[in-house]
């Protein structure tokens, strides 16, 4: 078996680099493939890093031979580590689910089988950063400091709305100077276009709920927000019993503390009225400080690792 390259990959979720794959298949597939990103990646620490994602191997021997050749093509790049798997940034997908718990998987949630995360160690990676999913069983108790904090912000201008489906472009423009605002301090950030985020969340659209979507302004402005979708299975009609919180974000500054604690605890209220039993917080970086947002009890349900190589 051979391990062939291609370059400018046409047949990649995100555009790669580089991508690499066996010359033998098994179901229409090569046995093992990744792509390889090095152009424009994030930074850790100072030091540009290259990604090794969009992760698949159905045999052991050519996941072996896969990233031993992936570690030989990366060394001729100007790049101190490869992380992966991640497809070219922590915007599009990253992570190994390596601890599954006894849960079926949720919307959206990155899904491996179990020997994926012993080809990553086998082949010399090491974890480098971890995250977890939990569950949150009690949407009725409201947070006891939270009337304390809405009174201070709406003193200060502040007010919580609905999102507004029929503006969905626009509605994600909000979202995105938020995030922009908020997100980089967050672990292996990188900037990203506003087209390219339109482009990330517009599938999203048939399943927003507006009172599971809620937008923080002051005046005009956006300042926060929380995205949470319905856990909907698809193809089927039946109401799901939680709802997946994926997004909090808030702008930074001693303005808006406690926003964040606001924002999770109104949509908690909504789902329960909605009729949602549960929320998951989904993919959250082991320093994240959601959960303590809440005064409601959590349970981890879900752990992922993100892992390394050094190229030196």
């Amino acid at each position: 078996m051979k391990i062939k390259k291609e370059t400018n990959p046409n047949n990649m979720p995100v555009a790669a680099d580089a991508y690499l794959y066996s010359s033998e298949t098994a179901n229409d597939q090569p046995l093992a493939s990744c792509g390889l990103w090095w152009s424009n990646t994030p930074a850790l620490e100072g030091k540009k890093v290259a990604a090794l994602g969009a992760y698949q191997a159905q045999s052991r021997d050519a996941a072996s031979q896969l990233l031993s050749e992936a570690l030989e093509q990366l060394k001729n790049v100007d790049c101190s580590m490869v992380i992966g798997p991640m497809n070219g940034d922590t915007w599009h997908s990253y992570r190994l689910m390596t601890e599954a718990g006894d849960e079926p998987p949720f919307l959206m949630e990155p899904w491996n089988p179990t020997e994926w995360p012993q080809d990553f160690l086998d082949a010399g990676f090491r974890p480098l950063t971890t995250y977890f999913s939990a569950r949150t069983n009690d949407l009725t108790t409201r947070d006891s400091r939270i009337p304390k904090v809405q009174a201070r912000l709406e003193a200060n201008g502040i007010r919580i709305r609905p999102f507004r489906l029929e503006e969905f472009e626009a509605e994600l423009d909000r979202i995105f100077d938020v995030s922009l605002a908020s997100f980089p301090a967050n672990y292996l950030y990188t900037p990203i276009s506003r087209e390219e985020f339109h482009r990330l969340y517009l599938p999203a659209k048939p399943l927003v709920h507006p009172q599971l979507v809620l937008i923080a302004e002051q005046g005009d402005e956006p300042v926060g927000y929380v995205f949470a979708l319905p856990n909907a299975k698809p193809g089927s009609d039946q109401m799901p019993s939680d709802i997946i919180v994926k997004t909090l974000a808030v702008r930074p500054g001693r303005a808006y503390a406690g926003l964040g604690a606001w924002l999770l605890d109104e949509v908690h209220t909504y789902a329960h009225q909605l009729g949602f039993r549960s929320a998951i917080h989904a993919l959250m970086h082991e320093n994240n400080n959601s959960l303590n947002l809440s005064g409601r009890s959590s349970t981890i349900i879900r752990r992922y690792t993100l892992y390394f190589h050094s190229l030196a």
